[in-house]
């Protein structure tokens, strides 16, 4: 029976204290037993009761479908960000002859979207969520990646050219040009995308983490959207900090955050819209 149900696709718990029950416990997704149960019971159960209460089941599977839906939220943003900053390092090559973020550049913005994320394991979980038992399903991984990850490329190709064309970068090399003057216009060049990366992935953590309306429907916890704001107002403020300079960030024009935050409330939306069409396209996990 237990077979049958398993192969049917549900999730089956048997709870068992003899020697007969063994291999009922050992076909199960999960075995259960008691502290009094002999001793071969109890060595092949997943879980043993130390009180007379099934309840305590209950807050057990809870709290691990919040841990497992917090981890595929993890991976989701981190495979569709790496997958999107691919496509975005790809097609720098052909359009600027320097480096579009320095080495210790891209190690500080990686550090900081890592340091966003340290929210995660303390945030919420949609109750729908929580409704039913979830499985590894690492295609549903690849194509959220697929189709999410190069939304970010569309922004960051974005701020390339308002840079080189906006603020002028595309003079770096130009004759009359003297190195000083190159060194900023790379250097402006690399900070906006760096600003912009940090910002832009780091609000993308609350489209991402939620089937739902973001902030509307669906709000993190505190935990979480105090690391994310805190790391965005850092690295808005890094360009004009000595740990910027540092690391060769230069001021940038107030203007900037005016498409700054344009970007961010269009790179948020088309996200949502994404995301939405993908979950009734593919379905939840």
């Amino acid at each position: 029976m237990i077979k049958t149900l398993r192969a049917q696709g549900h999730v089956v718990g048997f709870m068992g204290d003899g020697i007969n029950d063994v291999l009922a416990m050992k076909a199960a997704d999960v075995g259960i037993s008691v502290d009094t149960a002999v001793d071969v019971a109890k060595e092949s159960a997943d879980i043993i009761l130390l009180e007379k209460s099934l309840l305590v089941l209950e807050d057990g599977i809870i709290e691990g479908r919040k841990v497992f839906g917090n981890i595929i939220k993890y991976i989701k943003m981190g495979a569709s960000s790496n997958f999107g900053n691919m496509f975005s390092f790809i097609g720098s090559n052909f359009l600027v002859p320097f480096l579009p973020m320095a080495p210790i550049q891209l190690l500080v913005q990686n550090l900081l979207y890592d340091t966003s994320q340290i929210g995660i394991p303390l945030d919420h979980v949609d109750p729908e969520y929580l409704e039913k038992p979830r499985r590894w399903n690492i295609r549903s991984i690849r194509n959220f990646m697929i189709f999410i990850g190069p939304i970010s490329s569309i922004f960051d190709y974005t701020t390339y050219f308002l840079m080189l064309y906006v603020y002028h970068c595309s003079a770096y090399g130009k004759p009359g040009m003297s190195a000083a003057e190159n060194s900023h216009l790379e250097r402006l060049f690399q900070t906006a995308w760096f600003v912009e990366s940090v910002v832009t992935q780091t609000l993308i953590v609350h489209i991402i983490r939620t089937q739902r309306i973001p902030f509307i429907q669906s709000r993190a916890s505190k935990t979480m959207i105090f690391t994310t704001v805190t790391v965005m107002a850092a690295a808005a403020w890094m360009p004009y900090s000595p740990v910027g300079r540092l690391i060769g960030l230069v001021p940038l024009p107030g203007t900037f955050f005016l498409w700054l935050a344009l970007f961010a409330v269009s790179y948020s939306v088309l996200t949502h819209v994404v995301k939405t069409w993908f979950y009734r396209r593919f379905g939840t996990d």
